[in-house]
């Protein structure tokens, strides 16, 4: 069975898109969802309980990604 990986990277905004990564990033905040619908909605609210909340769109920006993982059987 397939499962996804919403991700949420928090990058400085001096930071190319292309390069942030999971190594990159300020923050990264990752929760398993059950579809790729799932990895577009709720980290909004994820990143609003943050300490980094009022750096966003300041001083930082959000990239988000969707990753699937395969359960192991």
């Amino acid at each position: 069975m397939n499962a996804f990986i919403a991700v949420v990277l928090v990058c400085a905004n001096g930071l190319a898109q292309d390069v942030c990564t999971d190594d990159q990033a300020l923050e990264v905040r990752k929760v398993r969802v059950a579809n790729e619908l799932g990895c577009a909605t709720g980290w909004q609210e994820i990143i609003a309980r943050t300490e980094r909340r009022d750096e966003i769109g300041k001083s930082a920006y959000l990239k988000t990604e969707c990753r699937r993982v395969k359960d192991p059987q």
